[in-house]
């Protein structure tokens, strides 16, 4: 296993997940509208002008251009590049102090490199979402917020919210990048190490990462999709003077109202192309990571 250094893993780890991000961004801007379509509504009793994934990506390239497709590209870098920055150097961190070497050392560890590097990259997520939210009137749902550019957004919530606008919704970010890093990080790991003990592929053939990272995506999708969904809304509703949320009052109010409006079926809406973007996002990003680090890792052994 090649070791580099906490701050080299930063770099990798954002890098890696920063070029994930390239492709499976149009996954994300199709999984963003299903999830706030129908808002707080009994099924059935809205119109749905997302339907299935192939016809929703038509429908977003109909109404935005093929450009819509990639609708806060320029937000979900910033924020791949902060969130796993940080997620990816605590992580490394913990690896040094021998804490992933625990019982349950790599999911905690997991959990809380990604509830750090939720927090930090929490402004670029709600900036992202609201982007992404935004469309022609005809196809709109959720809240529309009208803004022109990633400067623009932040400058308008800093004017009418001030700073703590910009982490409005974190309180639905952190559990849910919680449990789905816990899940990567702790699956892929696990995952990984089991695929090189059955010698299937050569040892270090980016097949193995490939492997493991398809394993990994599977049980990720399965625990941070009703964190997902929930996150949406409370990054996109509207909220007043005061920054207080006019639908959810918090975590625990979204998933109640959800619950209760919608149906238990409702925590997985946009189940599809979550799991179409989680999945090749978490095969590409450790993937990315993985290999980044074989190289630092045989760079720095021969710099020695």
């Amino acid at each position: 296993v090649e070791t580099v250094p906490p701050a080299v893993d930063l770099v990798l780890g954002a890098s890696a997940c920063c070029l994930a991000c390239v492709f499976t961004n149009p996954l994300e801007v199709v999984k963003t509208r299903l999830q706030l379509q129908g808002e707080l509504q009994a099924r059935g009793t809205y119109p749905q002008p997302y339907r299935g994934f192939m016809a929703s990506v038509a429908a977003v390239a109909r109404a935005d251009g093929l450009c819509g497709l990639q609708k806060g590209l320029a937000a979900g870098l910033l924020y791949q590049g902060l969130m796993n920055g940080v997620r990816f150097y605590c992580y490394s961190l913990a690896c040094q102090a021998g804490l992933t070497q625990q019982p349950g050392g790599t999911v905690v560890a997991g959990a809380v490199a990604g509830a750090l590097g939720a927090f930090v990259g929490s402004p670029a997520y709600l900036i992202k979402t609201q982007l992404q939210a935004q469309t022609v009137a005809a196809m709109a749902v959720g809240h529309q917020h009208n803004h022109q550019t990633v400067l623009g957004a932040l400058e308008t919530i800093w004017r009418q919210q001030g700073l703590l606008g910009l982490w409005q919704g974190v309180g639905g970010a952190v559990p849910r990048v919680m449990v789905g890093s816990a899940a990567q990080l702790a699956t892929f790991t696990s995952a990984k190490a089991w695929v090189q003990k059955q010698q299937w592929l050569p040892e270090d053939s980016w097949l193995v990462a490939l492997a493991g990272g398809m394993i990994s995506s599977i049980a990720v999708v399965v625990v941070m999709t009703p964190f997902d969904v929930v996150s949406t809304r409370l990054y996109n509703q509207p909220v007043d003077r005061a920054g207080r949320g006019q639908l959810y009052g918090g975590l625990t109010d979204c998933m109640v109202k959800i619950w209760r409006q919608e149906g238990p079926l409702a925590f997985y809406k946009g189940l599809g192309p979550a799991y179409l973007r989680l999945g090749p996002h978490t095969i590409l990003s450790m993937l990315f990571w993985d290999e980044l680090r074989k190289l630092a890792g045989r760079a720095q052994h021969q710099g020695t």
